[in-house]
């Protein structure tokens, strides 16, 4: 009875596992098959988007909606440009750092800093868990030095790269972002934490074109209220 039990709950992992695989392997490949698809018609069809929408309103509210589209456009393209540059310069920062104090696997794992760069000030810290894995396993006497090196790379881009490209670009409040990520994070996860960002970006930016329409088209109420006051 023993020995059935037992074979039995063998099997029973088993055949969880090979289910788990199963769905892991059909999802790489659906993603893998669909991505390059979508971005194929994507960059093909996506200047016929505007019009599309246009053909379907009037003349002074197609005008306004292109007007829309084109600053959301304007802002996730900085977003991501900018989010590219900064993390091709940590990854290649970090990796230089780590080759000068002689840091096993350092192209490696500044690769790894420059990719989790991409969420704002939580990456970094995530980033730095391999190398100091890396150090503590293979060369213990690395491990001051690479926190230095992280140090240094993250203090020059949060006081020169970031602020520069992106937060005058997006003009989000550091403590608006790290409210979205908390709040992305517990619903969502790391992908949550890596769209959350752009996609307040867009939010604000329609908020703002909706809310400069009302100030031209009311001028007369803001004119009052102020003489009121």
């Amino acid at each position: 009875h023993q020995i059935a039990g037992y074979a039995q709950t063998i099997l029973k992992g088993l055949s969880e596992r090979v289910g788990d695989i199963v769905g892991v392997v059909t999802n790489i490949t659906v993603v893998t098959i669909t991505v390059p698809v979508m971005l194929f018609y994507m960059l093909k069809d996506g200047s016929k988007l505007g019009p599309s929408i246009q053909k379907w309103l009037s003349p002074h509210h197609a005008k306004e909606v292109n007007e829309l589209l084109t600053k959301m456009n304007n802002t996730l393209s900085s977003y991501i440009s900018g989010q590219m540059i900064e993390c091709l310069f940590v990854g290649i920062t970090t990796s230089i750092g780590y080759m000068i104090i002689g840091q096993p696997l350092a192209l490696v794992l500044g690769i790894v800093a420059g990719l989790t760069n991409i969420i704002p000030y939580i990456g970094p810290y995530i980033g730095i868990a391999p190398a100091l894995f890396v150090a503590l396993t293979m060369a213990p006497e690395k491990l001051i030095w690479v926190i230095v090196v992280v140090i240094v790379v993250q203090q020059i881009d949060g006081n020169i790269i970031y602020p520069n490209i992106i937060g005058k670009t997006l003009q989000i409040h550091p403590l608006t972002i790290i409210m979205l990520l908390l709040a992305a994070g517990h619903i969502a996860g790391v992908g949550g934490m890596i769209l959350c960002i752009p996609f307040y970006a867009v939010i604000k930016t329609v908020c703002e074109y909706f809310f400069d329409i009302y100030r031209i088209e009311h001028p007369l109420e803001e004119e009052d209220d102020e003489k009121a006051l």
